[in-house]
């Protein structure tokens, strides 16, 4: 349970040890064996995110990143200046084996890292700065594109250092896709070029327009073979190192960065290629691969951006979970009237709704991270993640949004934090594909794969599991059985419409898919949980029969409980639901 008026503010504080729900989630999710360790871990992030991550951000925040072009003998040294804080904040990272995905760790214990705790570290680290979450994130992509990928000799000198526990012995990684023309249509837009010189190696030249973690060691792109055919089949990928084996700088000029709206503390900008120095990262012999020797690039980046967008799916979360957070520790200590916020019915309906809003994320996200336990796993994971990052970073947004309005006009002031957290969040609906990249992403996957299948079993399945007789549960349940056959039949009548039609609906699909799988979700977790069964009834009350929210009761007669975690005895939780 928490106390919410016992904290005056979020700094400082165990950040894991505040969220009961995330919690819940990670011993629900971790195998046995794994669970003392993964707690410990998570504690240790979280403290480490509450007492030095987060109030290094606001300092960041202030203190963006810098490009210095030219020293002061006018020879160009091309080198991004970080505050203290930043640096600070990336090598305590680095030392609790966060950049480099707790590699070490599974080195020592000899066991993998459960995909809870892969999850809930990206959660908790993207309450603080999510900003840091993208320049800190993309290392371990890179490292496993290059250990799938790279000649042997690269592999050798590269991987242990974007693996590396201390960041002064490190590198790390960075992703470059987007050209003048736009990120959605790679297999058009993109024109950098790449000549062939032997033994692996490439000349890059060309430009690359939206290049976050510009200073990366180790930069990933996408680049046209000379002679490779027009289209997404002929891109290659490529490793480009910011610095040549002798020390010297690699002929990579950045050219400014961006003024960007949020998300300060990565420095994003524009580079150029110059007779580049790159390694193919061509897949090794025996893999069957034919044509173009560098062709299907696209295809092996997609490795890395899949997961690049469940991260920023926790990035919009995060936010979402630092909004509610921010803002339930202000309504128990602003009054208005002659009585606290929580105590306002309007107010304590909008922090219930966000808090229960959250739960639901947290549910979709947990399981993308956790999807290989499914039976149909690849199907589920490839049509979740992008539901999942429409409707989370969307909440990103609204939370933040919600939280500098309950601030009131302190809120809207820069030296009360919440501005940034609305102005890092409008990223997330961008980075990684649009609200309307993936939502056609999620079409795909049903037009080519018939994806939504695994979605429609897991609902029920989530919903056979259920063994409890609760009223209320059973009212949930119900509402998410209709909800999935609804789902069922719309997917198979995109399949017999042209694309045109299919695609006008494609935004309307995603959200319903997210939505039923979420509330399926709650109501799996709510079994014998009376708390988390009216969290559950809220949600399908509100998104799938939105006319039964009218007379809901739930936040006016529980409202206090939902949101400190607190038990919710039978009796309350009838008259609540009733």
């Amino acid at each position: 349970m928490i106390d919410y008026s016992s904290l005056e503010s979020t700094a400082g504080q165990d950040w894991y040890a505040l969220d009961p729900d995330l919690q819940a989630q990670v011993r629900r999710h971790c195998p046995p064996e794994d669970l003392e360790w993964s707690e410990a871990k998570l504690g240790e992030l979280g403290r480490l995110v509450g007492t030095v991550i987060g109030p290094n951000a606001e300092t960041i925040d202030a203190h963006p990143p810098e490009l210095v072009r030219y020293d002061r003998w006018a020879e160009e040294v091309d080198r991004v200046v970080h505050h203290p804080a930043m640096l600070e904040s990336k090598r305590a990272l680095w030392r609790v084996g966060y950049a480099g995905g707790f590699s070490a760790d599974e080195a020592a214990r000899g066991r993998a890292v459960p995909g809870a705790v892969r999850m809930a570290s990206g959660y908790l680290v993207s309450q603080a700065d999510t900003g840091l979450v993208c320049s800190i994130g993309m290392t371990s992509g890179v490292a496993g594109l290059v250990e799938a990928y790279a000649p042997p000799e690269v592999v050798d000198a590269l991987l242990p250092r974007l693996r590396a526990q201390d960041m002064d012995e490190g590198a790390d990684g960075s992703m470059f896709l987007t050209e003048r023309d736009g990120g959605s249509d790679l297999g058009r837009t993109v024109h950098c070029t790449a000549r062939d010189i032997g033994d692996g190696r490439v000349l890059i030249n060309g430009e690359k327009w939206f290049c976050s973690n510009i200073d990366g060691a180790a930069i990933v792109i996408l680049a046209r073979p000379e002679g490779a055919p027009e289209g997404s089949r002929g891109l290659g990928l490529y490793l480009v190192p910011r610095e040549l084996d002798d020390g010297a700088r690699n002929r990579v000029v950045m050219r400014r960065l961006k003024p960007k709206l949020g998300t300060k503390s990565v420095p994003t900008g524009e580079v150029e290629f110059h007779d580049a120095l790159g390694y193919a990262l061509r897949p090794r012999r025996g893999t069957g691969e034919s044509g173009h020797s560098d062709a299907g690039g696209l295809n092996r980046m997609m490795e890395m951006v899949n997961g690049s967008r469940f991260g920023v799916a926790l990035m919009g979360l995060g936010i979402a979970r630092r909004s509610l957070l921010e803002s339930a520790i202000w309504c128990h200590h602003r009054s208005a009237k002659g009585r606290l916020l929580i105590d306002l019915p309007l107010v304590r309906e909008q922090l219930v709704d966000l808090a229960v809003e959250v739960e639901a994320g947290v549910a979709l996200a947990m399981e993308c991270a956790t999807a290989q336990r499914q039976h149909d796993a690849v199907r589920l994971r490839r049509i979740l993640v992008p539901a999942t990052k429409v409707a989370v970073t969307r909440l990103g947004v609204e939370a933040a949004s919600a939280a500098v309005e309950l601030h009131g006009g302190n809120g809207y002031c820069e030296d009360w934090h919440l501005t940034r957290q609305l102005r890092d969040a409008q990223c997330h609906p961008i980075w990684e594909g649009t609200e309307h990249i993936c939502s056609l992403d999620v079409l795909r996957a049903m037009r080519q794969d018939a994806a939504q299948e695994s979605v429609v079993a897991r609902v029920d399945a989530a919903l056979d599991g259920v063994q409890s007789g609760s009223p209320i549960l059973g009212e949930a349940a119900d509402l998410v059985a209709a909800a999935n056959r609804r789902l069922a039949a719309r997917s198979e009548e995109v399949a017999t419409l042209d694309a045109d039609r299919a695609e006008a609906r494609s935004g309307r699909l995603a959200w319903a898919l997210a939505r039923t799988a979420a509330a399926a979700l709650l109501v799996e977790q709510a079994d014998h949980d009376t708390r988390k069964s009216l969290v559950a009834l809220r949600f399908a009350r509100r998104h799938l029969a939105p006319e039964e929210v009218w007379n809901d009761r739930i936040a006016a007669e529980a409202g206090r409980e939902i949101l400190s975690c607190a038990a919710v005895d039978e009796a309350s939780a009838t008259k609540a639901a009733a």
